[in-house]
């Protein structure tokens, strides 16, 4: 109607942006270059120490020892990984260490995740005292259970062997709260509802639903656990001997002495983090990728 009086309609024209990040194309700029140069900050702090660890691995003590100490890297990397293989048998520390964190890794990942599903999705009497008795067992200290744990070891035979570090750790406390708590806001009852109408028994649907909606969280259990079984040297340290040991005993026994030699220590430590580090850059993608799918999914 107002054109066809011959009236022109006001142009309204938007307001264009200060620049002080209130909005506009600047402040959408300035966002990305700061949150852009925090990570970079951010990788700095984490890449660092790694890249001191490669320095000190490839230079003798004595320059390490100096005041400032060197700041890049020097010529002896070689000879110091060559003596910390004379010195342990890191290959075969790496083999153990690798079937012992796998291992863990896919029996935490499997049976916390049923256990979750339990616990978060299915009713039966006694569930909350259940839940309430698997948490509380985490307020407990690890070093209270070494004593009747290595007893029970040595009772079954397995005293020295890869088995005696891996059977405590096949389940974890906190692996159930995690997938409990992811699976309670990930997981839909209708889907559940679904396949009961459909005739599905419980381990059925979990195979087929359960698991390919907890995916995102299997992964980052996965990685957490992983890293943590890597990483473990308290109960390894007193259940194995030198002869079999995994990563960290074989680097706890690198460059004794009465002045311990901190490049073949370093240069062992290095050999002993690369291949986590390789599985991290291969498979971090992957992670990464599956918690924001569950995210947007959510």
């Amino acid at each position: 109607m107002t054109a066809a009086a011959g009236i022109t309609p006001p142009v309204v024209r938007p307001r264009r942006s200060s620049g002080n990040g209130s909005g506009g194309g600047g402040a959408g700029t300035s966002a990305g270059r700061w949150t852009y140069g925090m990570l970079t900050l951010t990788a700095l702090v984490f890449v660092l120490p790694f890249y001191y660890m490669i320095v000190a691995a490839s230079r003798p003590m004595s320059e390490m020892a100096q005041s400032p100490p060197p700041i890049t890297p020097g010529p002896l990397l070689w000879s110091n990984i060559g003596k910390a293989l004379a010195q342990q048998d890191l290959p075969l520390a790496l083999t153990n260490s690798f079937i012992v964190a796998g291992v863990i890794t896919i029996s935490t990942v499997l049976l916390c995740t049923l256990a979750g599903f339990a616990f978060a999705k299915l009713r039966f009497r006694g569930r909350s005292q259940l839940f309430a008795l698997a948490v509380g067992t985490m307020m407990i200290p690890p070093s209270l259970g070494v004593v009747p744990l290595y007893s029970l070891m040595v009772g079954l035979g397995l005293a020295g062997t890869l088995a005696s570090v891996i059977l405590p750790s096949l389940v974890a406390a906190f692996g159930v709260f995690f997938m409990r708590q992811y699976l309670v806001q990930a997981l839909p009852d209708e889907l559940l509802d679904a396949a009961k109408v459909d005739g599905a028994t419980t381990l059925r649907t979990y195979w087929s639903i359960v698991l390919p909606v907890a995916r995102p969280g299997m992964a980052v259990l996965g990685m957490l656990t992983f890293m943590t079984a890597w990483n473990d040297f308290f109960w390894p340290v007193i259940t194995l001997d030198s002869a079999n040991p995994t990563v960290q005993v074989a680097l706890g026994n690198l460059g004794t002495g009465y002045v311990p030699d901190t490049g073949v220590i370093m240069a062992g430590t290095l050999v002993g983090t690369l291949p986590v580090v390789v599985v991290f850059l291969l498979l971090g993608r992957q992670i990464v990728g599956g918690i924001i799918a569950g995210a947007v999914k959510a």
